[in-house]
């Protein structure tokens, strides 16, 4: 699979705000303009933005990374995840200005805005959704008590 700069600003969609009563997993969405790029309180409440941080989309950790996503697609829209790229420092987009990565970065977002990791190599899936299981709001959803 090759990545350009226009790739997908997301290819796994829960939901955009215009659709936040409808909910599809798996919904491909490109952004080819920073002005297109959703912004982080455009998904609060509605998803879990995964934000995937290069310098080019040539950079072989956001290549790593992004097939790494693409294995677990549906343990990932089972958990509202929403995966946004930003592979354009000189646009300086909203993701850019919200979150200041340096180079590559993996940046995973909880439903209410909050900062749940930052991490500067790729991560697993696994890792991700494990993540993910372990915050008060996924317990939550699923009626899990267990910490």
């Amino acid at each position: 699979m090759r990545f350009s700069r226009h790739y997908a600003l997301a290819f796994l969609l829960v939901a955009l705000p215009a659709a936040a009563q409808q909910v599809s997993p798996a919904i491909a969405v490109t952004a080819d303009t920073v002005e297109e790029q959703p912004t982080l309180a455009d998904l609060l409440w509605v998803a879990r933005p995964v934000v995937v941080f290069a310098d080019t989309p040539n950079d072989p950790r956001f290549a790593q990374q992004m097939q790494m996503l693409e294995e677990r697609t549906d343990d990932m829209a089972d958990r509202d995840v929403i995966i946004l790229t930003d592979t354009d420092p000189e646009a300086r987009g909203p993701l850019r200005r919200e979150l200041r990565p340096r180079g590559f970065g993996l940046v995973l977002i909880d439903r209410d805005g909050a900062i749940v990791q930052r991490r500067p190599s790729p991560t697993t899936a696994r890792e991700i959704i494990n993540l993910i299981d372990r915050l008060p709001s996924r317990r939550q959803e699923t009626g899990s008590r267990r910490q």
